[in-house]
């Protein structure tokens, strides 16, 4: 979070029947209530939390459990718009919970936790919340200053670059990065990076159909499905089957995303990946020289039901990069209406190999600039990065 945001106090409203709870969630967060960031309330059932919220309009955000008693949480997500229309709600739930999961994002939970409740990653998850809430809130107070298309564009860009991470894993073992260049008009791109058991990581990176609000929202969906589907999946391919038969239950605008989700053993070196009709990654090897890892068999989610999506392995050698891409690197024109292509990402690197993650991704974003000097991009510039180091 910024610094403007961090001298800000949020708080923070949080529902559960549990009473050990309450002293745990102020014992583990006294740090930032000390320095004045957060404030807790507490509510003990969804009806008296609506009463909390019609009685106090500085709440700014809910974190709700979904077994209670009186009210329980997926009642109280349908509830929260009457009192408190701008409120964001997160969600705890027991770990694979996934038919609770689905029903309470289809009620507008902005995102959830597992229990046991990890406190770093629900910090983090807070502090993205309130970072969205913060963006929407200036998106609206601006919205009648602005033409209808422009407003809906620069929504569209908050919510896209509302749930991109901006911490990422940097230790002896490997490096992180991703990083995201919006275009002059705003599509669907994102990418996440999601912890999973045993210390690996999940690394995803998609591109959504369509431009502005509908495909941010797209957007946002099918990050989250990802994220709940993660958790639970044996391997990348499965992870894709369900979030691909979720987005096909309720696609009217026949919207689809393509995208790309790995796991990542830092124990093994070993790279899993599956592809849903996303161009399929590339590694850089330490002396600069390339290869691109063989693609998966993948129609894009949201396109066809019941889809069995496979998946592949690389292990990765020490000073291995390996980068994901979305299509606005490689079709990046410049003046003469050439694309940038695949052949002249990997040619930038022969005579000096990157010697991090964050420097590789950096690079990327440099090079599709460089190419395409003056000339308007109409696709966003993603990338995200792997590195081994030893």
């Amino acid at each position: 979070m910024t610094d403007t945001e961090q001298q800000q106090k949020h708080k923070i409203l949080v529902v559960d029947d549990e009473p050990d709870l309450e002293p745990l969630m102020l014992q583990r967060m006294r740090r930032y209530i000390r320095t004045g960031q957060y404030e807790f309330v507490f509510a003990h059932d969804g009806v008296e939390a609506l009463q909390a919220l019609d009685e106090d309009k500085g709440i700014d955000m809910v974190l709700s459990d979904i077994n209670m008693p009186k009210m329980d949480g997926l009642t109280l997500l349908q509830r929260i718009p009457d009192v408190a229309p701008d409120i964001r709600a997160v969600i705890i739930s027991a770990y694979g919970d996934m038919k609770n999961i689905r029903i309470a994002m289809n009620r507008g939970a902005f995102d959830f936790v597992t229990k046991p409740v990890d406190f770093d990653d629900l910090k983090f998850t807070i502090d993205r919340t309130l970072k969205h809430i913060a963006e929407w809130k200036d998106a609206l107070s601006a919205r009648d200053k602005l033409v209808v298309l422009q407003n809906e564009l620069n929504v569209a860009s908050m919510m896209q670059q509302s749930i991109l991470p901006n911490q990422f894993a940097r230790n002896s073992d490997y490096r992180l990065f991703g990083t995201m260049q919006p275009a002059r008009n705003v599509g669907g791109d994102f990418f996440d990076v999601i912890g999973l058991q045993d210390d690996q990581v999940g690394l995803a990176i998609a591109d959504v159909s369509g431009k502005g609000v509908p495909a941010a929202l797209f957007m946002m969906s099918s990050r989250t499905l990802l994220k709940s589907a993660a958790i639970r999946a044996d391997t990348p391919g499965a992870a894709l089957s369900e979030v691909n038969n979720v987005l096909n239950e309720d696609n009217d605008a026949c919207m689809f995303v393509t995208m790309i989700y790995a796991v990542y053993d830092p124990k093994t070196n070993v790279f899993s990946y599956a592809s849903g009709g996303h161009d399929p990654p590339v590694v850089i090897h330490a002396d600069g020289s390339s290869s691109r890892l063989p693609a998966t068999e993948g129609l894009a989610l949201g396109v066809m039901p019941d889809f069995e999506f496979g998946h592949l392995t690389y292990e990765l050698q020490p000073g291995d990069t390996i980068v994901l891409y979305t299509d606005g690197v490689t079709e990046a024109i410049n003046a003469e209406e050439e694309q940038l292509g695949l052949d002249r990402l990997l040619e930038a690197f022969v005579a000096k190999p990157p010697n991090d993650a964050e420097d590789a991704g950096k690079r990327v974003i440099s090079l599709v600039n460089e190419f395409a000097g003056d000339v308007p991009q109409f696709d966003d510039t993603t990338c995200l990065v792997v590195r081994r180091e030893n």
